[in-house]
């Protein structure tokens, strides 16, 4: 049985576990249970109505959230030539090619992001191993496998996030930090959200979005009501 400290306990005297809150109300309450010492980061957890045995229900992509997660995230480009300048003058981190796989495979892993030219995929292919399992790998599917560098690198330190449903159908990601106005969390919830009803799959029946938690890095989750996470006009 988990042992929690004082100060969750105190945070879950705050939130009705069987009440569905609406986003501005769960976020209200998110922002008095963070207690820690640090910023803390604020996550969402949405279970899909999907089954992601099957190929065609499997739920992934990226999103840009408007107002960021409020952490900085170090980018590797893999490119040769034109394209290794474009990414060093567009903000990249680290930048390189054989030398940048060969340290990888000795061990290091020291970004965030992985962003490649289509021309080098060959060549990082051989990192599947390595760089697949932790989430780093270059991917079409989430605009990190490109030629246009420039604005994957810039979108990435924007605020772009992946979402990916795990083997449960869940997804879950980051939507800033305690410290951010209510209005920021709340446009960045509905931006994902949004996202994400937009890239339903057409094989998915029933309820789509069948619970949403939100919560702090230390604190408890709060469920916010799936029928009105919407953004409202």
């Amino acid at each position: 049985m988990a042992i929690h400290g004082k100060k969750y306990v105190e945070a879950t005297k705050l939130i009705d576990i069987k009440k569905l809150y609406d986003t501005e109300e769960a976020i209200e309450l998110l922002k008095k249970t963070a207690s820690a010492k640090f910023d803390e980061t604020i996550e969402v957890a949405i279970k899909l109505g999907v089954d992601p045995k099957y190929a065609e229900q499997q739920v992934r992509g990226a999103v840009v959230l408007p107002y960021g997660t409020g952490k900085t995230k170090t980018v590797l480009v893999f490119a040769k030539g034109e394209k290794a300048k474009e990414a060093e003058a567009a903000g990249a981190d680290f930048v390189g090619a054989e030398d940048m796989v060969a340290k990888i495979q000795g061990g290091w892993t020291g970004f965030d992001v992985a962003v490649a030219t289509p021309d080098m995929m060959g060549t990082v292919g051989r990192l599947g191993k390595l760089l697949g399992p932790k989430g780093l790998m270059p991917n079409p599917k989430v605009g990190t496998v490109t030629l246009d560098v420039t604005r994957a690198i810039n979108e990435i330190k924007a605020g772009k996030i992946e979402y990916r449903t795990d083997k449960a159908g869940n997804i879950h990601a980051p939507i800033g930090k305690a410290s951010f106005d209510n209005e920021k969390i709340i446009a960045n919830f509905h931006t994902l959200v949004e996202t994400l009803i937009k890239v339903k799959p057409a094989a998915a029946k029933g309820q789509y979005m069948r619970s949403i938690t939100v919560s702090t890095t230390m604190g408890p989750g709060v469920k916010v009501n799936p029928l009105k996470a919407v953004k409202k006009d």
